[in-house]
């Protein structure tokens, strides 16, 4: 086992840097867990880009279905992120129906139907950025308040907002359309304008909401960040680069087809810095 975990931190420290870092200021025993539950995480959120067409796409979902509802023993234990991921739901008693929900979220990935309402959004930023964050809570914890689960399903959304900001070039690209088309409408901007990378001030004043939706989750969090119990607040950690990127957004010369890049010396300071007063993260 000790070689899947090995495994699942290169696969954290080479894809998410942010996650890796933040789990550095867990207690070491927590560590492996943490990281397993971050490797899977990637491997579910990654199947659009390795599957590339939806087919392979639900034929790689339903493998970690069936790998989650213990049908595929053998396979499992021979892949890395899928024995340790094994491993730590049972050593720590996590429900599997939660990840298996996530997975199910994650269908909406390999298609290029838009993301319809807000709500919509909202459950499905839940069901996958926020479980994982309600997870790595229970991993530190154990059972967590409604507070915390409140916080998760906050970081979630902020997360999920941020990633579809960050990767909106790639998206544009496919013709997926993430940002929800009862927002775009609100606004009186098109989809076809995102996909053929225009930013009229209809699309910046719906990506305006989206930001401002994210900075108001942060901000929850920082400003509740006392009821977060000092041993879970590495679950959160990775949070603490994101208000200022978001605010980066709110320049005049900001373009949403080539959104800014952070440096690495930078988001790691601030991960440092949330880690001594984790108010910062908002």
């Amino acid at each position: 086992m000790r070689e899947h975990f090995a495994h699942c931190a290169e696969l954290v420290r080479a894809m998410d840097r942010d996650r890796y870092l933040a789990t550095l200021f867990a207690p070491a025993e927590k560590r492996d867990a943490l990281l397993s539950l971050y490797a899977f995480d990637i491997e579910i959120t990654r199947i659009r880009d390795v599957a590339r067409e939806p087919l392979p796409g639900e034929i790689r979902l339903q493998w970690w279905r069936e790998v989650l509802g213990g049908e595929r023993a053998g396979e499992a234990a021979a892949h890395p992120v899928a024995a340790a991921i094994l491993e730590i739901l049972s050593h720590y008693k996590l429900a599997r129906e939660p990840l298996t929900d996530l997975i199910e979220a994650r269908r909406f990935d390999i298609y290029d139907e838009p993301m319809p309402s807000f709500s919509e959004f909202h459950s499905y930023a839940a069901a996958t950025a926020g479980t994982v964050f309600k997870f790595a809570a229970c991993i530190l914890v154990g059972d967590v308040s409604p507070e915390v689960v409140e916080f998760a399903a906050d970081a979630g959304q902020a997360t999920t907002i941020t990633n579809v900001l960050a990767l909106l070039p790639r998206h544009s690209v496919r013709r997926q359309l993430f940002v929800p088309v009862e927002m775009l409408r609100h606004y009186g901007a098109e989809p076809e304008d995102i996909f053929a990378m225009r930013a009229t001030p209809e699309f910046r004043a719906a990506l305006a909401e989206l930001r401002l939706r994210a900075r108001r989750d942060l901000a929850r969090i920082g400003t509740g960040s006392p009821q977060i119990p000092e041993n879970a607040r590495p679950a959160f950690l990775s949070l603490a680069p994101l208000r200022q990127w978001l605010l980066d957004l709110e320049r005049a010369d900001y373009d949403p087809f080539q959104p800014p890049v952070v440096s690495s010396w930078r988001r790691q300071w601030r991960i440092w810095r949330a880690a001594k007063s984790p108010e910062r993260i908002g």
